[in-house]
């Protein structure tokens, strides 16, 4: 077993869409953690294999935890070694492991083009859950946020969404409970591998993850919220709200001025029907900003027709310098104002602070430099 801190584990040789194609001359393969189920299968039925053995290799990879294809010992070997002709198996590298005086414990994972990704296990009473990035920074400048200060610099491939998770299932025998696609990156950017990466958690043969467990954060990205509930994957959807008026969305989120408030909240409840699941609404409270009782009653109609629960976020000031959060006694008042208006209301605890894991704090930066 890894443990966060110990010396880096195994390297993952992906570099990226940009450079799919040559690495020191040779032509890269493919990580076979790119695939789902049924492309896996498609693709052995291509060699004359029985489907079954794509099932066989996916609980090798994801239920035995195996990092080689000569490891997957009931298969024959004239497959491993065709595997191993046509795919790589990869993991990633661990930079640096933190502990929050909290519990919270952050994972910085350097890539083999060199950026960096973070990923974040929260405690919270008998719930592990594990915040995973997305991508490489992001390209929404939400003001709040450290991930897109130095801008966007790719996508994850599902790959290396997945091996965050398989990373921390190697390292610990702790039972993750809860999934939230909610660190680095916004992840209905990178829709084609979230989406694939999602089908490889649950899948039975694969992580097992049943889909009421994983959330999809979003800012908002209105056409790839309709094609998530056309695809009727089942998870939970949390929207990055933040701001009750096109005005001041547009202000915390650039993202508003293409997809603006009032078209986010229609795509959602339109989720929210197709799917059946419950929609949570972030909303970062910034005093004297967003957490007057006009917010709170704009903020209550919006859950109420989205039949959402909120998550009211304290600011952390680590995310920019011209703001600070809302006082305990404004908190206050905008937690009655929701419950008075029949809302389901929680003020989340901020963790991870001290290791800057919190809400809006992962930039993918060493926190000390390499020796």
């Amino acid at each position: 077993m890894r443990a966060a801190g110990t010396a880096a584990v195994s390297p993952i040789f992906y570099l990226g869409e940009f450079a799919e194609g040559m690495l020191n001359g040779a032509l890269m393969k493919k990580d076979i953690q790119d695939l789902t189920l049924d492309e896996l299968r498609t693709e052995l039925e291509g060699w004359g294999e029985p489907a079954y053995r794509a099932m066989q290799i996916f609980e090798w990879i994801y239920k035995k935890g195996a990092r080689s294809f000569d490891a997957m010992t009931d298969l024959p070997k004239s497959l491993r070694e065709e595997l191993e002709d046509h795919f790589r198996l990869s993991s990633l590298e661990l930079a640096e492991g933190l502990r929050s005086a909290d519990g919270t414990q952050k994972y910085l994972f350097r890539l083999a083009d060199g950026a960096f990704i973070e990923t974040v296990l929260i405690p919270s009473g008998t719930r592990r859950t594990l915040c995973l990035s997305t991508q490489v920074g992001c390209k929404f400048g939400c003001v709040f946020c450290a991930s897109g200060r130095e801008g966007f610099k790719r996508n994850l491939s599902s790959s290396e969404i997945v091996g965050q998770i398989l990373f921390r299932s190697d390292a610990s025998n702790v039972r993750l409970s809860n999934f939230v696609l909610m660190g680095m990156g916004e992840p209905l950017d990178n829709f084609e591998n979230v989406v694939r990466a999602v089908r490889i958690m649950n899948a039975r043969e694969g992580l097992d993850i049943g889909a009421r467990r994983i959330t999809i954060s979003t800012v908002g990205i209105v056409p790839a919220v309709k094609e998530l509930a056309r695809l009727g994957l089942q998870v939970n959807l949390s929207l990055s709200l933040h701001a009750t008026t096109e005005a001041l969305r547009s202000r915390l989120l650039p993202v508003n001025r293409k997809y603006p408030l009032a078209e986010v909240v229609r795509a959602s409840a339109e989720y929210a029907g197709a799917t059946g699941r419950m929609i949570t609404v972030e909303y970062i409270l910034i005093s004297r900003l967003n957490d007057t009782a006009a917010d709170a009653g704009r903020l209550a109609a919006i859950a109420k027709r989205l039949r959402a629960k909120i998550n009211l976020i304290p600011y952390s000031p680590g995310c920019g310098p011209e703001w600070e959060a809302s006082s305990r006694d404004r908190t206050d008042a905008f937690l009655r104002c929701l419950q008075e208006k029949g809302v389901s209301v929680t003020v989340r605890l901020s963790k991870g602070a001290d290791i800057r894991a919190a809400c809006g704090q992962l930039a993918g930066k060493r926190a000390v430099s390499p020796g």
